[in-house]
C-alpha cells in the first residue's frame, strides 16, 4: 500500500514527532489530536519566556499581540481567509455561542438546524428560543448518509422566516462530509426577502481535515477548534466572520481585547475587525503551539495532500472492516473525511469493545446517535494500526 508523504521524512520519522504516538494506536483525532514536541516545546518557552520578561510587562504585552497576530495569520492560512475575519475563542462552541447569541432575533424568526448537531449548539438554541420567543426545527440530514441529497432536504425545511441555518461541515458522528458550497448557494437563492438566509457551520471536524477556502465557500460564520485535526493544544480555537455579516452581528462577550478605549481608558468603540468578539486574558503561551503545529501539517504538505492521504486511509480501514464479521460500516461506500463510524452485528457492547480496545491500546470512541463506534484516521497514521485493530475486531467475532 503506497502512501502520498513528503520525500524528505518518512512518515514513521513524521510519526516519532507526535509522543503520544509512541505507546499506542490513535483512532481518536476527532476527538483531540496528539500534540507534536514542536507545539509542546514552543508553549513551554512561550511560558518561560513570560516569566522571565515579567508578566504583564509592557514587553510581554507587545508580545501578546504580535502572537495573536501570527496565530489570527497562520489559521488564515490554512482556510483561505484574512486574518482580520477571524475572532481567536477556546473552542468551537464558544465561536458558535458567539455568532449565535450576537444575531438581532426577533419573535418569530427561525432556525433550522440539522439532525446531527452537537448537543452543546442544540442546547443553546433551545435557551434562544425561549428567551426570545425564537422557533426552531430540525430536518433530517442522517439519512441522506448513503443516498438523498442533503441540499434538497435543507431547501425543503427552509421557511420564509428562517433566519439562519445550523450545520456541521463533517459530521461528527458519520463522517458525512455535506457540500457545503452548494448549501450555501441554495439558501442563499431560496430567499424571499431582501435579508438572506445566514450559515452558521460548526467546523470541529472539517478544519485540519478538508482543504479549505472560506473565501470561494462564502459562508456567514465557520466555528473551528485548533485541537483536533490540527493537533493544536486545547483551549484555543477561533470563529471565522465573512466581512460582509461583520456589523451585523453584535458583541455578546465584551472585554478589552475588543474594544478601543480614548486617552483616559473609556470604551468608546469596537475594534474594526473580528478582534471585537475577542474578549480578555488567554493562556497565551498556547498561540505558540498552535502556530507550530500548522506550521508542521504545513512542511508535510499541501491542505489537499493532507487530505487524499486520509482519504487513502480510511478507504483502507473501511474496506478492512467489511472483512469482520460482526461489524457494519455506516457507510455504504470509502468514506470522504477521515471519520469512519461502524457498528457491532453480534450483540456485543459498544461500550465495553471500546473500554476493552483502549485497555490493548487502540484508542477509539462511542457515540450515542447512531449509537456506534467512531475510528478517525490522519494523515500520519499507518496501515499497520489499521491491521492491528482488525485482527482484534476479528477476535471479537
Amino acid at each position: 500500500m503506497t502512501s502520498i508523504t513528503n520525500p524528505s521524512l518518512s512518515i514513521a520519522q513524521y510519526r516519532q514527532k507526535f509522543p503520544a504516538l509512541a505507546n499506542k494506536r490513535y483512532f481518536n483525532f476527532g476527538g483531540q489530536g496528539p500534540l507534536p514536541q514542536e507545539s509542546i516545546t514552543a508553549i513551554q518557552k512561550a511560558y518561560h519566556y513570560i516569566q522571565e520578561a515579567g508578566p504583564f510587562s509592557g514587553k510581554v504585552n507587545d508580545w501578546v499581540i504580535a502572537e495573536a497576530n501570527l496565530t489570527r495569520g497562520a489559521i488564515a492560512s490554512e482556510i483561505g481567509v484574512s486574518k482580520e475575519t477571524i475572532a481567536l475563542t477556546e473552542d468551537v462552541t464558544v465561536g458558535c455561542n458567539i455568532a449565535l447569541w450576537g444575531i438581532n432575533w426577533q419573535k418569530g424568526d427561525r432556525i433550522l438546524l440539522t439532525d446531527c448537531e452537537h448537543p452543546g449548539i442544540i442546547a443553546t438554541v433551545q435557551e434562544i428560543a425561549q428567551r426570545f420567543e425564537v422557533e426552531f426545527s430540525f430536518c433530517p440530514i442522517m439519512a441522506t448518509l448513503n443516498e438523498g441529497n442533503p441540499t434538497e432536504v435543507i431547501l425543503q425545511h427552509l421557511q420564509p422566516s428562517t433566519k439562519l441555518v445550523v450545520l456541521s461541515h463533517v459530521l461528527w458522528n458519520t463522517g458525512q462530509v455535506l457540500p457545503l458550497a452548494e448549501i450555501v448557494k441554495a439558501c442563499r437563492d431560496y430567499s424571499p426577502h431582501s435579508q438572506p438566509v445566514k450559515i452558521l457551520v460548526d467546523a470541529a471536524q472539517s478544519v485540519g481535515l478538508l482543504p479549505l477556502n472560506l473565501t470561494e465557500l462564502e459562508v456567514d460564520f465557520y466555528a473551528f477548534t485548533c485541537h483536533k485535526w490540527w493537533c493544536g493544544p486545547g483551549g484555543i480555537g477561533g470563529l471565522y466572520i465573512k466581512p460582509e455579516v461583520l456589523e451585523e452581528l453584535n458583541p455578546t462577550f465584551i472585554g478589552w481585547r475588543g474594544i478601543i478605549v480614548d486617552k483616559v481608558g473609556q470604551p468608546i468603540g469596537w475594534q474594526p475587525d473580528a478582534r471585537r468578539f475577542e474578549v480578555a486574558t488567554s493562556a497565551y503561551p498556547l498561540y505558540k503551539g498552535v502556530q507550530a503545529a500548522i506550521a508542521l501539517h504545513q512542511s508535510w504538505g499541501t491542505g489537499e495532500a493532507r487530505y487524499q492521504q486520509i482519504c487513502q486511509l480510511s478507504k483502507y480501514l473501511w474496506q478492512r472492516l467489511s472483512e469482520v464479521k460482526s461489524v457494519r460500516c455506516l457507510l455504504t461506500s470509502p468514506p470522504q473525511s477521515g471519520l469512519v463510524s461502524f457498528v457491532l452485528t453480534n450483540g456485543k457492547s459498544s461500550h465495553q469493545l471500546v473500554k476493552s480496545l483502549e485497555e490493548q491500546g487502540f484508542l477509539l470512541r462511542t457515540l450515542r446517535d447512531p449509537d456506534c463506534i467512531r475510528a478517525c484516521l490522519h494523515y500520519f497514521s499507518n496501515f499497520e494500526d489499521i491491521d492491528k485493530l482488525v485482527e482484534v475486531l476479528m477476535a471479537n467475532d
